[in-house]
């Protein structure tokens, strides 16, 4: 086969690998992500056994996020955003149980520290709070610090 030839057939070819066919379907374009129609809420939520957070290290964590549906490590995140949603997201009305009636718990000091960190609805949030017990905490806190 002549050059011209070979020339003729291999730059329409090389053209078609390079800029692909002119016909069929089109490679879809990259679409930028767009901005949630939900504003950030995503937590990281800890229980330690000790007067403060700054001085106990943490021994249980999870991951609380709310928005655009209750997901994360927490073991009930639908219940514990359900109840964060109706307290508007205020940590202390979520940590006053209100059916705590009937809850007997004993007067050993033995302080347990909740905190809650992170973002809800878009604000900014740091809450902590120290318990006498893990019982009080527990007839205390809800579904939020339950885990």
């Amino acid at each position: 086969m002549p050059i011209t030839a070979r020339l003729a057939t291999a730059v329409p070819l090389a053209a078609i690998a390079l800029f692909g066919p002119l016909s069929g379907t089109a490679l879809p374009a990259t679409v930028p992500s767009t901005a949630s129609l939900y504003a950030p809420s995503a937590l990281v939520l800890t229980v330690a056994h000790g007067d403060s957070a700054a001085s106990a290290a943490p021994d249980r964590a999870v991951t609380l996020t709310c928005a655009p549906r209750p997901s994360g490590t927490h073991p009930d995140a639908a219940r514990a955003c359900a109840e964060l949603a109706a307290a508007g997201g205020d940590f202390d009305q979520v940590t006053i149980a209100e059916d705590t009636e009937g809850t007997v718990c004993t007067h050993k000091y033995d302080p347990v520290t909740v905190t809650a960190q992170g973002v809800w609805r878009g604000e900014r949030v740091t809450y902590e709070r120290t318990f006498a017990n893990e019982c009080v905490k527990n007839a205390g806190s809800g579904a939020v610090f339950e885990f």
